[in-house]
């Protein structure tokens, strides 16, 4: 299968684009930002460009990584969320029905909002409380209107990267390396740990079962910030000497609202019989011990 990826450079890209390769797959790897030799320039708020590069890959499928994920940013810049979001997502959307392709387009558990007890599952009603969710869905109602041919994954806290990313569990981590015994961390915000390598091992299996739709998949299991970080502490072989004191997320004032949770549940794999997903304590610690000495 012929894939033309966008934000190639991205950390769920690193991950991705390996497996497809892995898998046989001919990859386009394309990005606004050309951090590796194999990637082209593609900018996907660039309508001409998109459709023109499209239409001459020709591709069986594009998987639609780029994105702006930074939540604060967009809140104070809601003119370049929607830009990038929605509006790029539109141009992969005609560049698509152009040139015959099926759409991959990764969306968020952010586009709930977040009073649901339970976990979110792919026939709850959307809701989101911040301008990157609405702008994520705003490119979720694009797809799903205009095209025939296409899945929608959202995914949950996206977990990967290392160094490239830096997010969450990288500063913990570097901060008990440097030998920080005490640590805060947010106990009222709940959300699924979505672990990028497990995400691009499992990608492939909801593209060839071919069923076109809404998918959920995050890694089994939900926590808060809290609790990944004692887990961390744990991994780390710290549990003895380091304490993790769980706060209200009052204590860390941010420009973008979050929603208290952004559980999701993997219902349309289970009903598919694919859910793969490992749970999030396990990946969280192959993430870890591969990791930490870096």
């Amino acid at each position: 299968m012929k894939i033309l990826v966008t934000g190639a450079a991205g950390m769920l890209a690193a991950d991705v684009i390996p497996e497809l390769i892995k898998q046989g797959h001919e990859v386009i790897q394309t990005d606004i930002n050309r951090r590796l030799p194999d990637i082209e320039a593609m900018d996907v708020t660039d309508t001409d460009e998109v459709i023109k590069r499209i239409n001459e890959a020709h591709p069986d499928y594009v998987f639609h990584l780029a994105a702006e994920t930074n939540v604060d940013l967009c809140e104070e810049n809601p003119d370049h969320a929607y830009k990038v979001n929605m509006m790029g997502t539109e141009n992969m959307v005609k560049a698509c029905k152009k040139a015959g392709a099926g759409l991959l387009y990764i969306s968020t558990g952010g586009v709930f909002d977040g009073k649901k007890d339970t976990p979110y599952i792919e026939f709850d009603e959307t809701g989101p409380v911040s301008v990157y969710g609405k702008s994520k869905l705003r490119g979720e109602e694009v797809v799903r209107k205009e095209l025939e041919k296409y899945f929608i994954i959202r995914a949950g806290w996206m977990v990967g990267g290392w160094q490239l990313d830096k997010k969450f569990v990288y500063k913990i981590v570097q901060q008990l390396k440097k030998g920080k015994r005490y640590l805060i961390a947010v106990s009222d915000k709940f959300g699924s740990p979505t672990f990028t390598k497990d995400f691009a091992a499992n990608l492939m299996s909801v593209i060839n079962a071919g069923k076109y739709g809404i998918y959920h998949m995050a890694n089994k299991g939900t926590c808060s910030r809290y609790d990944m970080a004692v887990k961390i502490v744990e991994f780390m072989g710290l549990a003895d000497e380091a304490k993790v004191e769980p706060v209200d997320s009052s204590r860390f004032p941010l420009p973008a609202p979050r929603a208290r949770s952004e559980m999701i549940e993997n219902r349309n794999l289970e009903l598919l019989g694919i859910n793969d997903m490992p749970r999030w304590e396990d990946s969280l610690g192959e993430y870890i011990i591969k990791n930490k000495d870096k």
